[in-house]
């Protein structure tokens, strides 16, 4: 009963400025002013007002408010658990994606695969070339020129 009051007396106010503020020619204003100085009463006249305090004082929508905090706490707490944890759910997906990886596209045809003789060798890692020795400069040059038949 006392926020449809209180809403009243807001709407009762705004009309007021709003007929000062057309007294004083600025009408764009004052229609500006009138839309938003209906709103209260058009929200007592919905019930909105008579829903909202009563879920105000209800205890029973308190301990739902308090619930729904600790959930989001949880959802919180697991997450910043999971972030200190080293890995993410993106990384393990990752890494079990890894160990199950095709040996060619998922769209290769079968003749495409070939077999595994077929295949050229996998060249060795920038660090096993660098360890060769300082002689081995031209090393990968000459295994393209190999390559070509030169």
């Amino acid at each position: 009963m006392i926020a449809e009051t209180v809403c009243c007396a807001v709407s009762a106010a705004g009309l007021g400025i709003a007929a000062v503020t057309a007294f004083r020619k600025r009408f764009l204003a004052a229609a500006r002013i009138t839309a938003y100085a209906l709103v209260p009463v058009a929200l007592v006249m919905t019930g909105v007002v008579g829903w909202a305090s009563d879920k105000a004082f209800s205890p029973v929508a308190w301990a739902g408010l308090v619930l729904l905090g600790g959930a989001w706490g949880l959802f919180a707490l697991t997450r910043a658990v999971e972030r200190r944890g080293g890995t993410t759910r993106k990384e393990r997906r990752a890494a079990r994606d890894a160990e199950h990886e095709p040996v060619a596209a998922p769209g290769a045809s079968a003749p495409a695969l070939g077999s595994t003789a077929a295949r050229p060798a996998a060249r060795p890692a920038p660090a096993a070339r660098k360890g060769a020795g300082g002689g081995d400069d031209f090393s990968d040059i000459e295994a393209i020129l190999k390559k070509h038949g030169i």
